[in-house]
C-alpha cells in the first residue's frame, strides 16, 4: 500500500499504529468507581491536562518530525480542553493552532460507518443487502462476491484483498481512486468468503464510496460533507480535492524534511482532515445518541448498530477479544476495559500523519489526539492515560489501573506440537518457526536475501505455565499456536494453523492476542512457465509521478522469485512492501495463500501476467508492471 514501506497506514499497529481490541481474558479491574462528579457540573481537569502536556511536550522532544500535535477533550456537551503543539508547517514558521487541520486518516472510516447508518435511515440501503442489488456493475472472479453487503465492507469482513495501494497517498489530488478501486477488483479474487473472518480491509470502504454515489447520486466526499460535516457545524473539516493556502493544515515531516501538503484520494477509507474541536462535534453527536444541538442526524439505533459487535458470527476467530464495530475498530477498546470503562475507538494513520479518537458513551466523554507520525507510537498511551487521569479527576474511578508487570511464569512442557515447525505466511514476509528438542522456539524472517532473527539478539522462547512461549526477560511479545478448523460453504473442510503473539499496547493496561502468521504446507514444484520468471523485477508504469510511493521511493520495484525452504509457492514483492507468498492459480496468475484475521493478512497481492500493447506486463493490483 503506502509507500510501499509495508507500514501500512490507514490502519493500526504496534508501534507507529496500535492494535486496538478488548482486553485479554483475565485481567481483573482494580479501580472501582468513586464519588461522580455530579451531571451538573462539569470539571475542568487541571492535572490530567498538566500530566498530557508534559507528555506531549517530551514526545516532541524526543521525535524531531513530530512537529505538530494537537488535542481537544470533550465532557458531555463541553469541549473542557483544547490545544495545538508546535509547527504546522516549520519551513514556513506557522504554528499549529487549535484550527489547524490534520489528516486523520482511517478515523474517517467512522463517517464511512455513520454513512451507512443514515442511508439505512433513509431507507436507501440495507446494510444486509448484497452491494450488487445496488452496483450491477461490480464483478470479481470469485462467483462469492455477490454475497458481499456494506455491512461486510464496513466491518472488514468482505473478503476483498486489502488495499489498492496505487496514488493512495499524494502531493496533488488525483481524482477517481474509488473508480479505480472497483475497476481493479474485477481482475481479482476474493482472500476469503464475505463473513467467513475480518482482517483490516482499506478497499471495503473504498467500495462504499461506490454504494453511497449509486444510491444518492452524490459523490462519497459530497454526501459526508452535506449531510455529516455540515449539519455537526464541522466547518474546519473536509475532504481534500484542491490545494489549500498555507497554515490551513499541518504539513508533512519524514526524516528531518518537510514535504508538501498530503492528499489522501481515497476518501471513505482515509481522507477527512479536520481538528480535535470539530471531531468533538462529532463526538457529542455520537453521546447523544444521534442528536446534535436539538438536531438528529441519524437515529439512536443507528448509533447502536455502529457500536454492536460485529464479530459474533464470524466462523474464524482466534482472537475472539477483538470486536469490531461499522467504521470503528474496537467497540469494547482493551486498555479502558481494565478500568470498567467503555469506550469505542478508532485510530488512523496516513503516510504522515497518526490519530487516535475515543468516544466513551458512559462516562460522556471524547478525546480526538492527532499529529505527524512521528508520534505515533505513543499516541494510543497518551490517548488512554488522558481519558484515566480525567475519569480519575473527576471521581468516576478511584485510582488508574496498574500496567501489565511482565513477570516470567515458570518453565512447563508443551505438548507435543513439532509439527508446528515450520514456514509461516503474511502480508509482511515469510516466518520461519523453529522447535528444538528441548521446547525451545526461535523466530526468524525473511528480509529479501536471507532469515534474520524477528527479534535483535535472536531470543529463544520457552514454553511457559500459562501456556506461552516467553523470552528470558519477558520484555518481548509472547507466543503460541492456534487452530481453526471446519468446513467451509462448499464442504471442503479446512484446518489453519496460527502464530499467535501477545503483546500489551498503548499505555500497557492489558494484553492483545492476534494471529500474526499462517503455517503453510510445501506445494507440487511450480511449472516451467513460472521457472522461467523466477528473479525477474517489474516496475510500474502508471503510478502518478505526483504520489507519495513514486516520490519517496528511490527506486519502485518488484521481484518474482521462490523460497528454497518452502516449495511450490511464488515469493512477490520488493524491500519497499514486503513479501508475501502467493500460491499459482495457473501458469500467468497467482493469488494469496494465507486467511489471517484481524491485520497480518491484510493488503494482499494478487498478480498476473498479460500482453499490453505488444508488450508483456505484469499487474498486481490497479498497477501495470514492466520487466526491468
Amino acid at each position: 500500500m503506502i509507500r510501499r514501506r509495508i507500514l501500512h497506514p490507514l490502519s493500526f499497529s504496534t508501534g507507529r499504529r496500535q492494535f486496538l481490541g478488548t482486553a485479554g481474558a483475565g485481567m481483573l479491574a482494580t479501580s472501582l468507581p468513586g464519588c461522580s462528579t455530579p451531571a451538573s457540573v462539569v470539571p475542568s481537569y487541571p492535572n490530567t491536562i498538566d500530566w498530557a502536556q508534559k507528555a506531549i511536550a517530551q514526545v516532541m522532544s524526543e521525535q524531531a518530525d513530530a512537529a505538530a500535535i494537537s488535542v481537544a477533550l470533550l465532557k458531555r456537551d463541553k469541549l473542557v480542553w483544547q490545544q495545538a503543539f508546535g509547527m504546522a508547517s516549520v519551513t514556513d514558521h506557522h504554528p499549529a493552532t487549535t484550527r489547524t487541520r490534520f489528516n486523520i486518516g482511517s478515523v474517517s472510516k467512522v463517517f464511512a460507518g455513520l454513512a451507512g447508518v443514515i442511508l439505512q435511515d433513509r431507507r436507501l440501503i440495507d446494510l444486509d443487502a448484497p452491494i450488487s442489488r445496488y452496483l450491477p456493475g461490480f464483478k470479481m472472479l470469485s462467483p462469492e462476491y455477490q454475497r458481499i453487503t456494506s455491512r461486510h465492507l464496513l466491518s472488514h469482513s468482505s473478503g476483498l484483498p486489502g488495499t489498492n495501494g496505487r496514488n493512495i497517498f499524494s502531493f496533488a489530488p488525483i481524482a477517481g481512486y474509488a473508480a479505480d478501486t472497483e475497476s481493479e477488483l474485477a481482475n481479482a479474487h476474493l482472500k476469503h468468503s464475505p463473513g467467513q473472518l475480518a482482517v483490516y480491509s482499506n478497499d471495503g470502504f473504498t467500495m462504499f464510496e461506490q454504494v453511497v454515489l449509486a444510491v444518492t447520486g452524490q459523490a462519497y466526499a459530497d454526501f459526508v460533507e452535506e449531510h455529516i460535516l455540515k449539519p455537526l457545524k464541522m466547518t474546519d473539516s473536509g475532504f481534500l480535492r484542491t490545494a489549500k493556502p498555507p497554515g490551513e493544515l499541518a504539513y508533512p515531516r519524514y526524516q528531518g524534511k518537510q514535504y508538501p501538503l498530503e492528499f489522501v484520494n481515497a476518501f471513505a477509507t482515509g481522507g477527512l482532515s479536520s481538528t480535535p474541536a470539530d471531531m468533538m462535534n462529532l463526538a457529542q453527536m455520537f453521546l447523544g445518541g444521534g442528536v446534535f444541538e436539538g438536531n438528529r442526524i441519524v437515529s439512536a439505533s443507528g448509533v447502536a448498530a455502529m457500536a454492536e459487535d460485529q464479530t459474533k458470527n464470524l466462523k474464524i476467530n482466534p482472537s475472539p477479544e477483538w470486536r469490531w464495530g461499522l467504521g470503528w475498530d474496537s467497540v469494547q477498546q482493551p486498555g479502558l476495559a481494565q478500568a470498567n470503562i467503555h469506550a469505542w475507538e478508532k485510530n488512523g494513520g496516513t503516510a504522515f500523519f497518526s490519530t487516535e479518537f475515543f468516544v466513551l458513551p458512559e462516562a460522556q466523554m471524547g478525546l480526538l489526539l492527532t499529529g505527524n507520525s512521528a508520534y505515533g507510537a505513543k499516541a494510543l498511551a497518551i490517548a488512554e492515560g488522558i481519558l484515566l487521569r480525567a475519569l480519575q479527576e473527576e471521581g468516576t474511578l478511584a485510582a488508574l489501573p496498574p500496567m501489565v508487570v511482565n513477570a516470567v511464569p515458570a518453565l512447563a512442557t508443551p505438548a507435543n506440537v513439532t509439527d508446528a515447525a515450520g514456514i509461516y505466511g503474511n502480508y509482511k514476509a515469510p516466518m520461519q518457526v523453529d522447535l528444538d528438542k528441548d521446547g525451545g522456539l526461535t523466530l526468524n524472517q525473511w528480509n529479501g536475501q536471507e532469515w534474520e532473527p524477528l527479534f535483535k539478539g535472536a531470543p529463544r522462547f520457552q514454553y511457559r505455565s500459562d501456556g506461552w512461549w516467553w523470552s528470558d526477560n519477558g520484555s518481548l511479545p509472547s507466543f503460541r499456536f492456534s487452530e481453526a478448523s471446519g468446513t467451509d460453504e462448499s464442504g471442503k473442510a479446512y484446518r489453519y494453523r496460527y502464530l499467535m503473539q501477545r503483546v500489551a499496547p498503548g499505555a500497557r493496561l492489558g494484553y492483545v492476542t492476534l494471529p500474526i502468521a499462517q503455517q503453510l504446507a510445501p506445494l507440487p514444484n511450480i511449472s516451467a512457465a513460472w521457472q522461467a520468471r523466477v528473479q525477474s523485477k517489474w516496475s510500474p508504469t502508471n503510478e502518478s509521478r505526483e504520489s507519495v510511493s513514486w516520490s519517496l521511493t528511490e527506486n519502485m520495484q518488484f521481484s518474482v522469485s521462490t523460497l528454497a525452504a518452502l516449495p511450490g509457492y511464488i515469493l512477490f514483492g520488493g524491500a519497499d512492501m514486503g513479501y508475501q507468498l502467493l500460491t499459482p492459480l495457473d501458469d500467468d496468475r497467482a493469488g494469496p495463500s494465507v486467511k489471517i484475521p484481524v491485520n497480518h493478512g491484510r493488503d494482499l497481492n494478487e498478480i498476473n501476467f498479460s500482453t499490453h500493447n505488444g508488450t508483456l506486463v505484469l499487474k498486481t493490483g490497479s498497477l501495470i508492471c514492466t520487466l526491468v
